[in-house]
């Protein structure tokens, strides 16, 4: 294809087809929100973002047929709040659009970290709805503690799966999480999402656990797909050769490729890449245009 950010014909979110959350059908390309409070690409930077190009980003976001934002009260920096400019762009809400969330982690004013008691996720339940002007959340991930990593989440997600049965959440994820886990949340409540690190150079684990999801039709929605082991920091200035002539093949960018790749392990994976520039969110849009070969994503599996 040529490069999607120079096509003519504007590519929108439907081009990488749809996928259901429970019963909310979203495009498989969507948007996060985690870059969007501090300026530049990197998380945690503290430097706010510009707040009118944010917002101006979230608008072009929807018009360009995302559907789905994923974000969460900790996506802060020191004057803006994700969940605040979501909701200052965006509301009232189009009736298509699924905000996911999550919680168990949280951040006080100064931006040092906690981690919350089974009782207190209500309470960062009720600070998502009350920042996004809601009064119920379309998805709540329970995003795991790193300390947690095969153990047991049950006493967790017992108390967000009470929650939903209020009336405060519609649907429940697990995020950071192993197959034990999905396994022991699933005899608790309905997951309907699995939101972990996925991209090229994933562990075997990983890609067990992407292919798990697609046999028991649970959506897989990768994080950190372009970014890689730069993570929080964002994507690197370089990528690996097959990366970069696949990209020059295609006329597309290596991030594009990256987003390609993720999309083409099967149709339950979701994408959610996130960014504060207005170019970059087209490219990532039009990435779910762009079809790898087979022999592409063979040499993509390898690195």
């Amino acid at each position: 294809m040529k490069n999607p950010t120079m096509t003519s014909k504007t590519i929108t979110a439907s081009a990488a087809g749809t996928w259901k959350l429970g019963d909310l059908t979203v495009n498989r390309i969507g948007f996060g929100a985690m870059r969007l409070p501090q300026n530049g690409e990197a998380f945690g930077t503290n430097t706010p973002s510009d707040r009118d190009r944010a917002i101006a980003v979230l608008r072009r976001a929807v018009e360009l047929g995302v559907n789905h934002i994923d974000t969460a009260a900790f996506y802060f920096s020191s004057l803006r709040s994700a969940n605040e400019l979501i909701n200052s762009a965006l509301a009232p809400y189009p009736d298509d659009l699924v905000i996911a969330t999550k919680v168990w982690p949280g951040r006080d004013p100064s931006g040092n970290w906690w981690w919350a008691e089974p009782g207190q996720l209500r309470g960062q339940v009720e600070e998502n709805l009350r920042q996004l002007g809601r009064d119920h959340l379309d998805v709540v991930n329970l995003r795991v503690r790193p300390s947690r990593t095969g153990r047991s989440i049950a006493e967790h997600f017992a108390a967000l799966a009470d929650l939903r049965q209020a009336g405060l959440i519609r649907h429940l994820g697990i995020s950071n999480a192993t197959q034990e886990q999905l396994a022991e949340a699933r005899r608790i409540a309905p997951v309907v999402c699995v939101q972990n690190p996925f991209g090229i150079g994933a562990r075997p684990e990983d890609h067990a656990l992407l292919r798990a999801c697609g046999e028991q039709g649970i959506a897989f929605v990768p994080f950190f797909a372009i970014a890689g082991k730069g993570r929080e920091a964002g994507a690197s200035a370089t990528d690996n050769d097959d990366i970069l002539s696949i990209a020059h093949a295609h006329g597309a960018t290596p991030a594009q490729v990256r987003l390609a790749w993720t999309l083409q392990r099967g149709p339950h994976v979701l994408a959610i890449p996130g960014t504060g520039n207005p170019d970059h969110l087209a490219a990532n849009i039009a990435a779910g245009a762009l079809r790898l070969t087979d022999d592409e994503m063979t040499r993509l599996d390898t690195l």
